[in-house]
């Protein structure tokens, strides 16, 4: 099964995304016209501290115009490891560096209309670190126990999807370091 670009444009550049519009052959001979967002690769970091202590954000989310409780998380630079993004991240949002960060997986976002790619981290051994966050951000930080930050998902009261899966996903490594 195969599709075929036929033409390729990008029809918006943005600060954090463009719009690509696709004319494509679909298998079945037919055409359609898809609208593609080309996003950088992303990361969401799992803080835990030495007391099992998650740190999440709440930040206003302008999109959806409510605050949202989600785990540290950004975009890459150009050129920076998904690594090396997850490090600066949790020092920007959170004002804490991991003494071990770990990789538990990586998940396409929307992949019906985005080739946006998440890796997902968990942060163990946290200190103090500070670097200034970005300015166009303005966020909190809350501690909550991996117990209930994981209730907390169950009951729909995180509502955020990529601090949904980072939270599950690091489960099994909770369990192994003793905070569940």
């Amino acid at each position: 099964m195969s599709f075929e670009v036929l033409k390729s444009e990008i029809i918006y550049n943005g600060r954090v995304f463009d719009l690509r519009k696709e004319q494509v052959r679909l298998p079945n001979g037919n055409t359609a016209s898809l609208d593609i967002i080309d996003h950088p690769e992303s990361v969401t970091i799992v803080p835990v501290d030495q007391d099992g202590m998650v740190w999440f954000i709440r930040q206003y989310r302008h999109a959806v115009g409510k605050y949202m409780l989600e785990l540290p998380a950004g975009v890459g630079e150009p050129g920076e490891s998904p690594e090396v993004s997850a490090k600066r991240e949790i020092r920007e949002e959170i004002k804490m560096a991991a003494g071990e960060l770990q990789w538990i997986g990586g998940i396409y976002l929307t992949p019906g209309y985005s080739n946006e790619y998440l890796h997902l981290y968990l942060a163990t051994g946290l200190y103090p670190d500070p670097l200034g966050a970005d300015e166009d951000e303005f966020m909190s930080v809350e501690k909550i126990s991996a117990k209930q930050a994981l209730a907390l998902g169950e009951t729909g009261q995180i509502e955020d999807a990529k601090s949904l899966v980072a939270l599950f996903w690091a489960r099994p490594y909770l369990v192994k370091l003793g905070y569940l």
